[in-house]
């Protein structure tokens, strides 16, 4: 194996100093001609240099590398969002670093000091439960951060990109209800998430309003088909007939309609199936899933402006955006007769 390309090599073939080509790599070469700057990047190029990036981050303090830890990279929503952060940042000149703990609070604070150690300028968390521990590490080393789609506890009030998720749990009972589904079951995500709660109030809510609401309708998953195909079989094991459920996301949705329609249900002549997140394999999948949608890819895509704003120390008019929600009507919701 030969020696590694240096800026040395590239020199020697210019007839330059190193420190000229230091300044046309690192673009500080405002003094240097236009014929000598393209003639180095052209060697550069023809000899495969890769800048070292630590290197330069540790002179200009700056390694234009952000970092998102996310909790699960199978679920679509996580995939959607993380494809709409890599697409901004790409546009503004950064590379990222994903880390995927899944829903495993050790592996977070793991990736938390390995990105740290790698000298990204800052992070883009999603928390996979009690975060608290990898933000504080976080704090600690004076790296800029933006949480999104989930809460942490005692960090509610930092920067951070949310969807208001109370709101458009109520918004889906109620077009349940007006389709006169009346024993709506309700499957929530981990109750140490905070987005599990806030959906879960929203549900208690609208239907204590209506005066329906039941304990015994209300069933716990994870977040995964897996969690949606459990929480159902418990459902279907109560001595109650259930007109429609309710999923706090649309990858348990998909678990639980499987579920049904091996049992024989007809969705939604049966039972109706209602959604949340409106991932992009909703309407493929038939029948096409009703849900309540986030915008997932705008909100990537402001969390990733919004860090780089931090980072260069641009002013911020809003430390936390809100989306809304929108009730996306599909074929698995119909009138209970």
């Amino acid at each position: 194996m030969g020696k590694k390309i240096t800026m040395l090599d590239i020199a020697n073939k210019a007839g330059v100093s190193k420190a000229t080509v230091s300044m046309v790599i690192n673009k500080t070469d405002n003094k240097i001609s236009e014929e000598t700057r393209k003639k180095i990047l052209n060697i550069a190029k023809e000899l495969n240099y890769i800048p070292n990036s630590i290197a330069r981050s540790l002179s200009t303090n700056k390694s234009n590398t952000i970092g998102i830890i996310l909790p699960d990279i199978t679920n679509p929503f996580f995939a959607e969002i993380a494809r709409a952060i890599e697409d901004e940042a790409s546009e503004n000149g950064y590379n990222v670093i994903f880390c995927n703990t899944d829903n495993v609070i050790e592996k977070e604070e793991k990736y938390t000091k390995l990105l740290i150690s790698k000298l990204i300028d800052g992070v883009i968390f999603i928390s996979g439960g009690d975060s608290s521990k990898s933000i504080k590490i976080l704090e600690d080393n004076n790296i800029h951060f933006i949480l999104v789609d989930r809460y942490i506890e005692s960090y509610y009030k930092y920067y951070g990109v949310y969807c208001l998720n109370e709101k458009g749990v109520k918004e889906g009972i109620e077009y349940l209800y007006s389709k006169n589904n009346k024993k709506i079951a309700f499957v929530s995500g981990p109750k140490e998430i905070q987005v599990s709660m806030q959906r879960l109030k929203g549900y208690k809510e609208t239907m204590t309003k209506y005066g329906i609401y039941k304990n015994n309708l209300v069933f716990e998953g994870d977040f995964t088909i897996n969690g949606g195909k459990k929480a159902t079989e418990e459902i279907l094991k109560i001595n109650e007939k259930v007109d429609a459920i309710f999923y706090s996301n649309d990858m348990m949705a998909y678990g639980g309609m499987k579920v049904l329609v091996k049992k024989g249900y007809k969705i939604p002549k049966d039972i109706s199936i209602m959604g949340f997140d409106n991932i992009n394999i909703s309407k493929f999948i038939e029948p096409e899933l009703t849900t309540v949608g986030q915008p997932i890819y705008s909100m990537g895509k402001n969390s990733c402006n919004l860090l780089i704003k931090l980072i260069n120390n641009e002013n911020i008019d809003k430390r936390q955006i809100y989306f809304e929600t929108k009730l996306i009507i599909r074929d698995t919701v119909s009138m209970t007769p």
